[in-house]
Order: C-alpha cells, then sequence, then structure tokens
C-alpha cells in the first residue's frame, strides 16, 4: 500500500530534497507547501494520508499552530513534525497539537520512510529520549508566562536595562519592575541570567 505525503518546509532545496529520498515504491510525495496555511489549503484538496512538517516556517503561523489545524480537518491526516529544533517546549507542544512523532533532520531517509509509514498507521514516533522528555513536560509543565512577560523576557535576554524596557515597551519602569518579579517568580529564579538561562532551556526563548 502506498502512504501519500504533503511536505511543509518553508527552504525549497531541503523540499527538492526529501521528495528525491521519499518518493519509493511505499511512499509517494503528492504535494510541496512553503507556508503553514499553503499546508492546510493543499491537505483539504490532496488529502495526503501524512503530513510531513517543519516547525519554523518562515512567516505566517508555525508547524505547531498548523498541525493543530491539520488534525481539525475532516478527513485529517497524520502529522509527522521534522525539523532540527528539539527543545522541550517545541516537542511537547507538538505532541498536544496532535503530531504523531517528532524526528530531528539528521536521521537518516530510511528512518523517515518509516516513521511516515508508522504514523499512517496510527503509530507514534519518538525516540526513546525524546519519549522521555515529553513525559517529563507532562508531568512538570511550563511556566505559563504572558504575553507582555515573555516580551519583557526576550528584552532582558538582550542586554536591556529596565529603562531601555520601559521604552521599548511604552509602560514605566514600575510596570516593567512588577514583570521581571512575575517572571522571576513563574520560573522560580533570582537574577537575570538566571531567568534567560531557564527561558533557553525549557524553549521559551
Amino acid at each position: 500500500m502506498t502512504t501519500t505525503v504533503l511536505l511543509v518546509d518553508d527552504h525549497p532545496v531541503v523540499r527538492s530534497g526529501l521528495r528525491s529520498v521519499l518518493d519509493t515504491d511505499t511512499v509517494r510525495v503528492v504535494g510541496e507547501a512553503a507556508t503553514g496555511e499553503e499546508a492546510i489549503a493543499l491537505a483539504g484538496h490532496l488529502r495526503p494520508d501524512v503530513v510531513l512538517c517543519d516547525l519554523r516556517l518562515g512567516a505566517g503561523i508555525d508547524g505547531i499552530r498548523t498541525t493543530a489545524a491539520l488534525r481539525r480537518l475532516d478527513p485529517a491526516p497524520a502529522v509527522l513534525i521534522l525539523t532540527t529544533f528539539d527543545r522541550d517546549a517545541e516537542i511537547l507542544g507538538a505532541i498536544e497539537a496532535g503530531a504523531a512523532g517528532y524526528l530531528l533532520k539528521d536521521v537518516a531517509p530510511e528512518v523517515i520512510i518509516d516513521g511516515i509509514r508508522r504514523a499512517h498507521a496510527g503509530e507514534t514516533i519518538l525516540s526513546p529520549e525524546l519519549a522521555a522528555r515529553v513525559l517529563q513536560g507532562m508531568r512538570n509543565p511550563l511556566p505559563k508566562l504572558t504575553d507582555r512577560e515573555v516580551e519583557v523576557l526576550r528584552l532582558l535576554a538582550t542586554g536591556a536595562a529596565n529603562r531601555e524596557i520601559a521604552k521599548a515597551l511604552f509602560v514605566t519602569e514600575a510596570t516593567v519592575k512588577s514583570h521581571i518579579a512575575h517572571i522571576f517568580t513563574k520560573l522560580d529564579v533570582d537574577s537575570r541570567s538566571r531567568a534567560i538561562h531557564v527561558a533557553q532551556q525549557v524553549g521559551l526563548l
């Protein structure tokens, strides 16, 4: 039985390379998309069995939101994430959005082909290491920062002082200090450097 696949990656060279190694007796690439929006439209039209999707798609929605939208289609394709990013937040986010599995781009072509077939069969595709990290993430949910707290955190990561952050966000320095205090509490840290380090570790930055 042939499994039909839609490729979603914002790099044409990557899509071309994937098509060349995936088109086999058991896998057939039926379409390509460069953005999440294009992937959703094409999936609704082509009805692939599996969508092989990157996490970072440049402009527009990312791979996690694309996955969630694809899984709401009827019929819904299986979604297999293929990416270079392996931060815990992204892995957990993709699985929670409904992805059948998560592979890194440095795996051999036969691993991707096997993953596609298994995703089509309804299996979950995760290496033992990634599976352990997903389980750990579910046991210890990531801290929930507000959009404004994330903005403050990103500016902190640039080395900006409170006054500079206040100017950039059009708020008072007192408001910035309040946001930083909330960030420290949520991340369980006591310094800017620790906040940035923890945020990077869990994929918030």
